[in-house]
């Protein structure tokens, strides 16, 4: 897939383009995606998406302290996995959010080579938003750019939105975030030196630091996770937390203990997928116990993981 920024010119009557934020790439971004491909193939034209490397809210209304549930990296990732042909990314200004959509499908003519328009089911974009979707087809027909709307997503997770999926990985509904998205809810950092309580425990863990600060986190707890790290796919359990058992401040840190592994890996890149919420986090009355949790913790989280992995394996 190719990406291409805002000073980028494409020959004219080339491109069939839908516009988003796409954020988290759920499930209903897939089937807009999945209908764009179709509808370039048939018109033999280049499949296009136009996106932004801010979300409109962050920039308009900063205050609101919106997250994102992933970074723009790996968002043309996944973006690219289903074959689209190339990906327009603009960053979003106070000047943009002033086009109307009248302008705004001008520009992606003029500048994109955009042919015709995919409208997501139900998306709004331009400075007006009461306006409806004939208003896009009478600006459309004006401009000479055909404006097709795109089919719902009606699959077992329907309504998925980004801010759904937002409300539910800040909600410690990390299971039900991956079926919206198709995918796990990750995070990505590197091994930095931590506390090291858990390995007088029983239970080393790799203290996750250097996270994007634009992410959203889940909701304190422990979670069953899939780690990859120093070229391996592993399972394991992270905390998402103060430590409060081990007195250890106030400082919110991601610990993951990694399953059957015990590599250096201190400054190594990490990613974790986040696969099923645990348990909340609470203060237990002696390191004993802790220990006596932790185990039980690992138990359950090696009966999610294998079955997820079967699951996997099989599809």
């Amino acid at each position: 897939m190719k990406i291409i920024g805002s000073d980028t010119q494409l020959e004219p009557g080339t491109t069939i383009a839908t516009i988003g934020m796409f954020d988290g790439v759920h499930l209903g971004h897939t089937t807009l995606l999945d209908f764009l491909k179709e509808q370039a193939r048939q018109r033999g034209l280049k499949s296009a998406v136009v996106t932004f490397a801010q979300h409109p809210q962050a920039v308009l209304h900063p205050e609101a302290g919106i997250k994102m549930i992933m970074t723009v990296d790996d968002k043309l990732k996944l973006i690219a996995r289903h074959g689209i042909d190339c990906t327009v990314l603009l960053d979003f200004t106070r000047e943009l959010s002033l086009l109307d959509s009248s302008r705004f499908i001008e520009l992606l003519r003029d500048r994109y080579g955009v042919a015709a328009l995919v409208a997501g089911y139900d998306h709004h974009f331009g400075h007006n938003k009461q306006e409806t979707f004939a208003d896009y087809v009478r600006h459309g027909r004006e401009l000479g750019v055909d404006i097709v709307k795109a089919p719902e997503y009606l699959g077992a997770y329907a309504p998925v939105s980004s801010s759904i999926i937002r409300k539910l990985i800040a909600s410690g509904k990390v299971d039900d975030a991956m079926h919206c998205m198709g995918h796990p809810y990750s995070l990505a950092g590197k091994v930095v030196h931590g506390f090291h309580n858990g390995s007088g425990i029983g239970f080393p863990t790799a203290n996750v630091g250097e996270l994007d600060p634009t992410l959203i986190l889940p909701h304190r707890g422990a979670y069953a996770v899939m780690v990859d790290v120093a070229g391996k796919h592993l399972k394991g359990m992270v905390n998402v937390g103060v430590r409060p058992t081990m007195h250890n401040g106030h400082r919110l840190s991601i610990e993951v203990n990694i399953f059957d592994f015990d590599d250096d890996i201190y400054g190594m890149p990490i990613k974790l997928e986040f696969i099923k919420f645990l348990r909340l986090e609470f203060k237990l009355g002696s390191i004993e116990e802790l220990r006596a949790q932790l185990t039980r913790d690992r138990a359950q989280s090696v009966k999610i993981l294998d079955a997820y992995c079967a699951t996997r394996h099989e599809a």
